[in-house]
């Protein structure tokens, strides 16, 4: 009798480091992107280097910008490195995966398609999608762009809004894609195409700083929001990101980057 009074002890305990060990793998599975980010003490940040005013390249080769300015205050207050590495914007989902790179913030556009594989931070700026024309074309409507020729960047979300701009798209007589929009809008100037689809924030940031005699269209295409997208899954990381930049709207320094880069405080955070 007492042999089996042990027995049975021995098992309820050996049952008992099943479930605990059960429940301590459980715990270990869960969300760790922000403590990787903490104990590599960096976050390396994608971006395409020719996207202003979002990020690109000053007179001295420098990376800046708007979503610059807020990523290096957001990095250091989380006490991290911010690495800024520039990217094939057409391979941006690829490089995020492979963790060349831990988020994309550079003017990405929030779609349905991309939260399918992206976590995204809730927005934190308004955009749209618009066509730029030179001061002296003809062209007053979207309309007007019927066998014209227009360009845009690949893999930007100016091709989603032409792929759902049925009509456009069927009208236009080409498409031509750029590795970004600085050279596009060069070649605008020069007369290789008849117009640019492209992000109203940039559009208006090129018209006001290159002093270029280009007119945005009154009608847009699609409205848009930006949002900082990270590996899906990785909310420890989007909420960390996303609560810094709420308290830096509490204090100030949002509207303060976003009048620098944009004339006002447009920014949606906290709002």
């Amino acid at each position: 009798m007492k042999r089996i009074v042990i027995m049975a002890l021995c098992a309820v305990v050996a049952l008992g480091s099943v479930f605990a060990g059960g429940k301590k793998d459980a715990g270990s599975g869960g969300d760790k992107s922000w403590e990787y980010i903490r104990n590599r003490k960096k976050m390396i940040l994608g971006l395409d280097d020719s996207f202003p005013p979002m990020g690109f390249r000053n007179e001295n080769n420098e990376i800046v910008g708007y979503d610059v300015d807020l990523a290096k205050e957001v990095a250091k207050r989380l006490g991290v490195e911010l690495v800024l590495q520039p990217i094939d914007w057409n391979a941006k989902e690829q490089e995020l995966n492979t963790k060349e790179i831990d988020c994309i913030w550079n003017g990405f556009t929030i779609t349905e398609e991309r939260k399918q594989v992206i976590s995204y931070t809730p927005p934190y700026l308004k955009n749209a999608q618009v066509i730029v024309v030179k001061t002296s074309s003809p062209i007053r409507t979207l309309a007007d762009l019927k066998g014209k020729i227009i360009g845009l960047q690949a893999g930007s979300s100016s091709v989603d809004a032409l792929d759902e701009a049925v009509e456009l798209k069927a009208g236009v007589k080409e498409v031509i894609e750029y590795k970004d929009y600085l050279t596009a809008l060069m070649d605008l100037d020069v007369g290789g195409v008849d117009g640019i689809l492209i992000d109203l924030v940039v559009a208006n940031d090129n018209i006001n700083r290159s002093g270029k005699a280009f007119r945005i269209l009154d009608e847009t295409l699609v409205a848009e929001e930006f949002g900082i997208g990270f590996r899906k899954g990785e909310l420890a990381l989007v909420d960390k990101v996303w609560q810094t930049l709420l308290d830096m709207a509490k204090d100030g320094t949002v509207a303060s980057i976003s009048t620098k880069w944009l004339g006002a405080d447009i920014s949606l955070i906290g709002k």
